[in-house]
This record gives structure tokens, C-alpha cells and sequence, in this order.
């Protein structure tokens, strides 16, 4: 079997006019200032991080290609479950998940499973290389074990002693026991979406949940829906008005399930990240202590929108891993198909598609570890600009390795259309992207109202 030494259309790496192994010959100044192409990309890019942070994407690739991936095309397929029915395999993935520390990589030792060499480093940044690495072998598995830490993060973000060493280290402590414990993120309401992401639409909105206040705290009433994990959670962070006012007294509640007047209603059919489910809460006299109160009263705005600024550029990360995913099995199909009698990838239209695909894909990559690991301050701009453009270009990219694949793209077993199903909801959760945009001008009006500044761009 002869060995295929080109690519067609390119010279051999061995010969005289392709510089890649002639750089090797040249001073010893000349090759440090020139690279060769036989690294992979990926390794590549890790060496470029800092070692905690390296060594944490190393792991988090292993756990995903080892207990994710096996699992992906199964679970994406499995029957739609009553609500708090959990498969099996999912409640082994959990249990894993959690004694390996991915459900509580939030926080640095006592309280979490944070590396200290992770841990001088922005949350976010450690965050998004996990969230990709999940996101490129599946979309579902991946929200399954990400959407917790969104619920977490109120208690984290609310700064209060009794909120981190008493819940979240309670969840925490499970999880690394072995026994699964998710918390969920509870905003959006039947009639509210981006009502609840954005300023102007909450200052018309009518609150669907509400809190009214009874001995020694508060009774919740009303419904959400599309919460991520909220079938399978035992803890919530839920976010209500105060009886008779608005949405600038929206409170954050630490709430326990099961409990008295709370039910899980039902879970979506959904088209993407099936593995995970989109829950509708139903709240009946759910009494909450006035201790679970979580950051203050009427602090429920403040919070929510600091916790979306912290969890835009991981989603931004997400649609990173689906790009990657999405770019690696249009190379591996334009290797192995062939038409009129060699490989796909021998055809220039096709290595302009990859050249093309592969570009998209690390320029986003860019954007987000540029402003990841800077996100001490998650500023408001920033987050939605990362998520907005990472996950419509990776959309691009999705949709040029279908096109790339033709029939054969649209088939299950070639995964590109799970992938294709699983992306498409990073451009509405979190905000859509059109939320995403105009939180840009929020953010930003500031300086576009100054008539007498330049704005910086």
C-alpha cells in the first residue's frame, strides 16, 4: 500500500520549494523565529497556556473522550423521560463527573475541586477551556454538567459567608462524594425571555413570580420555564418580585427540591442538547427561610445580570467546541469519501471550504480566550460580544461542513446534524443574540452619548 505523500495540488513536505522542513536547516536564530507544521494544533495551543490551565484542558479533554463521547449519539436518541426520571447512563456520568471535581471546579480547596494553580487565574478562563473540550464531543452531556454551575453562581456572586459555606459547600461536598447533586438557574418565565436579560423590556414587564412575605419568610407562587437542569435539580436559585412591586425588586431565592408546593411540570421535547433537559417549574406556597434569602432583598436584578456577564463567554466557548467539532468531521469525511475516484480533499474547492472552516474556528477561539483571561470583571460588552459572534460564526461553520457533506450530512451516524441540532441553542439561551447585541449599546451608551469624546472602539 503506497503511503500518500501530498496533497493534491501541494507540493511534498520533502521537496526543495516547500519551506516547512527546510526552515530546520536554517542558524539557530532563524529557527526560533520560524515554526513547524508537523504539531498539531491543538498542542499547540495548549503550550500557549499557562501550566494549571493547560493541565486542567488536558483532563477535561480525557474525561470528555472517555465518559462523554461514548454515551453522545445514545443519549441524544434515548426516549423522552417523564420529569425526574433520569437514564441510567446519565446518573453514572453525574456520579463520575462529580468525585473527578467537574461539578465543582468553581471553588479552590476546602469548598470545591479548583486546582490552586487554576485558581490564580480568572474563574471564567478555566471555565471556557472546560466548556469547550465538553462541548466538542456533546452538546447535551455538556449542558448537563455546565448548567449547574449557572445555578451555583448566584451563591457565589451574592459574597455572603452563610451562602458559599453553607449551600453551595453542601452541593459542592455531594458532588465530590459521589452523590449527584445539581443545582439549576431559574429567570425565564412563560411570558418572559428576554424580558428577564434585558434592562428596557424588565422595566415594562409584569413579574410571573412572586414572593410574598409570611412568618419568618417568604411564600413563592407562579411558573419558569426552559430551565436547564431543572428536572434533575436539588437545588435552585430562583428569581421573584417582591408581592406588588416590580422587577427592580426582583429577590434571589436559595430553594431546596423536593419541597412543599414545588413540582416539576414538565420537560421539552427539544431538538438539541437533549441529553439535558429544559424544565417548567411550577412554584405552589413554596415557603423559603428568610436565611435562603441569597445577596439581599431587591437584589435579584443585580445579581442576574452579573451572572450572565460570568456565563456569556463560557456559551461563547460552547459554540468554540461545536466549531471544533463541526471543522474536524468535515476533514475527516473529506479524507475518507471519495468522488470520481480520489478523496474529497484532493479537490481545491474543498480544501478552501476546511482553509475557510478552520479560520472561523480559531479566530473565535481567539476572541474568547482573549477576553477569558481577562475576566476578573466580566464587563457586560465584552461577554456578549464574545457570545454573540462565537456562536454565529460557529453556525457558519456548521453549516459549511454540511454543506460539505451534502446528503451524507444530514445522516445521525456522521453526527454533524446532532451538532448542527446542539449549537443552534447557544444563539437563544443566555440572551439571544439579538439580546446580545443590544446589551453591547446598553453597555456602551455611556461613551456614544458623549458627543464632545471620540469613542474608542
Amino acid at each position: 500500500m503506497s503511503v500518500k505523500l501530498n496533497i493534491e495540488g501541494h507540493l511534498p513536505l520533502s521537496h526543495k520549494l516547500s519551506p516547512q522542513l527546510q526552515f530546520q536547516g536554517l542558524p539557530l536564530l532563524g529557527r526560533s523565529l520560524t515554526a513547524s507544521p508537523l504539531e498539531d494544533l491543538w498542542q499547540l495551543d495548549n503550550k500557549r497556556l499557562p501550566w494549571g490551565i493547560r493541565s486542567l484542558r488536558k483532563k477535561a479533554r480525557a474525561f470528555a473522550e472517555t465518559h462523554l463521547a461514548p454515551l453522545a449519539a445514545e443519549l441524544d436518541l434515548a426516549e423522552h423521560l417523564a420529569p425526574g426520571e433520569m437514564h441510567p447512563k446519565v446518573k453514572n456520568v453525574l456520579e463520575l463527573a462529580g468525585k473527578e471535581g467537574w461539578l465543582s471546579y468553581f471553588m479552590p480547596w476546602p469548598l470545591g475541586s479548583l486546582p490552586y494553580s487554576v485558581a490564580v487565574y480568572p474563574l471564567i478562563w478555566s471555565c471556557t477551556v472546560v466548556v469547550e473540550e465538553f462541548s466538542r464531543v456533546c452538546g447535551g452531556l455538556m449542558l448537563l454538567l455546565s448548567a449547574h454551575h449557572l445555578g451555583c453562581m448566584p451563591l457565589i456572586l451574592s459574597g455572603k459567608r452563610k451562602m458559599i459555606l453553607g449551600p453551595l459547600r453542601n452541593i459542592y461536598r455531594d458532588n465530590l462524594n459521589g452523590i449527584p447533586h445539581l443545582a439549576a438557574f431559574a429567570i425565564t418565565e412563560p411570558q418572559a425571555g428576554s424580558d428577564v436579560e434585558d434592562g428596557l423590556g424588565a422595566s415594562l414587564y409584569r413579574p410571573g413570580v412572586v414572593a410574598t412575605p409570611t412568618a419568618g419568610g417568604y411564600l413563592l407562587n407562579g411558573r419558569k420555564t426552559f430551565i436547564s437542569g431543572g428536572d434533575l435539580a436539588q437545588s435552585l436559585t430562583v428569581f421573584a418580585a417582591l408581592d406588588g412591586e416590580g422587577m427592580d425588586s426582583w429577590t434571589c431565592f436559595y430553594v431546596k427540591t423536593p419541597t412543599k408546593g414545588f413540582k416539576v411540570a414538565r420537560t421539552e421535547l427539544k431538538m438539541g442538547m437533549r441529553a439535558s433537559g429544559a424544565a417548567e417549574l411550577e412554584f405552589n406556597d413554596v415557603f423559603v427561610p428568610e436565611h435562603d434569602v441569597v445577596g439581599g432583598l431587591r437584589q435579584g436584578w443585580v445579581l442576574n445580570r452579573a451572572t450572565l456577564n460570568s456565563s456569556r463567554i463560557p456559551v461563547a466557548s460552547m459554540g468554540v467546541g461545536f466549531a471544533v467539532a463541526a471543522t474536524e468531521e468535515a476533514v475527516q469525511f473529506a479524507r475518507s469519501f471519495k468522488l470520481g475516484g480520489k478523496p474529497l480533499i484532493d479537490y481545491q474547492e474543498v480544501q478552501l471550504q476546511l482553509a475557510s472552516m478552520l479560520a472561523e474556528t480559531r479566530a473565535i477561539r481567539s476572541l474568547v480566550w482573549q477576553e477569558a483571561r481577562h475576566a476578573w470583571k466580566p464587563r457586560q460588552l465584552n461577554a456578549s460580544v464574545c457570545k454573540l459572534q462565537a456562536t454565529d460564526r460557529a453556525q457558519v461553520v456548521c453549516e459549511m461542513a454540511m454543506d460539505l457533506m451534502a446528503d451524507q450530512g444530514t445522516l445521525h451516524e456522521q453526527r454533524i446534524e446532532k451538532i448542527f441540532r446542539d449549537l443552534r441553542l447557544t444563539r437563544i439561551f443566555e440572551g439571544t443574540n439579538q439580546i446580545n447585541r443590544l446589551s453591547v449599546i446598553d453597555d456602551w451608551q455611556a461613551q456614544l452619548l458623549n458627543n464632545n469624546k471620540q469613542v474608542g472602539v
